[in-house]
This record gives C-alpha cells, sequence and structure tokens, in this order.
C-alpha cells in the first residue's frame, strides 16, 4: 500500500486518482455502443472531474472543509454481481460499475487512512473516503430509483 510523506502528496495521489476515474469513464463511453449509456458514462467523467477540480483547488488554497457527517450505505452493492465492462452494457450495468468503483476507492482510502499516525493525514484520507462514500451513495439511489422501480 502507498506510503504519504505529506498532505500535498495525499492530495496529488487523490487528484491522480479522480484522472484515471475520469480516463476509465470517457474509454467505456468511446467504447460503448447505446448512445444512453455512452451518455451516462460522459456524465460520470463530468462528475469526477468536478471532484478533481475541486482536490485541485483544496492543494492550491490550503483549506480543506471536513464533514464528521456519516454517509448512509444502502449496501446494494453488496448483493450485485460484478460487472466487467464492455461496449454493449446497459444502463443498470453502468451504474454497478460505477459503485463498485466508489466503493474500491472509499476501502483505499479508509485503509489508508488506518495506517497513518498523523492526525490530519487520517483526517484528510477519512474525508476523502467519506466522499467517495457519498459518489456511492448518489449510485445506489439512482440504481434504486430506475433499476428497482421497473423490476
Amino acid at each position: 500500500m502507498k506510503e504519504f510523506k505529506n498532505i500535498t502528496e495525499i492530495l496529488d495521489f487523490a487528484i491522480g486518482e479522480e484522472q484515471g476515474a475520469v480516463d476509465f469513464y470517457l474509454l467505456l463511453a468511446a467504447q460503448s455502443k447505446s448512445t444512453e449509456t455512452k451518455k451516462v458514462f460522459h456524465e460520470f467523467a463530468e462528475e469526477e472531474m468536478r471532484h478533481k477540480a475541486n482536490l485541485t483547488k483544496i492543494k492550491e488554497n490550503g483549506t480543506l472543509r471536513l464533514s464528521d457527517e456519516k454517509v448512509r450505505d444502502l449496501k446494494i452493492t453488496e448483493y450485485l454481481v460484478d460487472v466487467k465492462p464492455s461496449a454493449n452494457m446497459d444502463y443498470q450495468d453502468a451504474l454497478i460499475l460505477a459503485m463498485k468503483k466508489e466503493k474500491a476507492a472509499f476501502r483505499m482510502y479508509t485503509v489508508l487512512a488506518a495506517q497513518t499516525e498523523d492526525p490530519a493525514v487520517k483526517q484528510l484520507l477519512q474525508s476523502l473516503a467519506m466522499e467517495e462514500s457519498r459518489h456511492k451513495l448518489r449510485f445506489e439511489l439512482e440504481y434504486d430509483d430506475v433499476v428497482f422501480k421497473e423490476n
């Protein structure tokens, strides 16, 4: 697992992770045959770009608004099978993929936070984990609203 020396390294890492997510969703959009799924992946990429921009602002301004807010976990991802990216993905599979990706990012930041002794670094990593948890919740709510209502 990666080790960080300071908050700047964490922010650089998180910014890189967000850019990786942007690239991932844009690649899926380019490969998708469905117009609707292309649109969804472009929206996911745009959201990740906003996250990256927020992290960049934090790095540049040195200010971080931390929240103790507990994020609800619908645990929908616990009951869904993994989805592999494909050109023929439908909206449901796109949401599953997004939920699982956000859950993995949450776990990564949580593990990193548990491994550090520096209180400021721990707090930043926990904040990043909560942000990923909020992203996952957004996709879970969409899944619940769209997929569960259709079935």
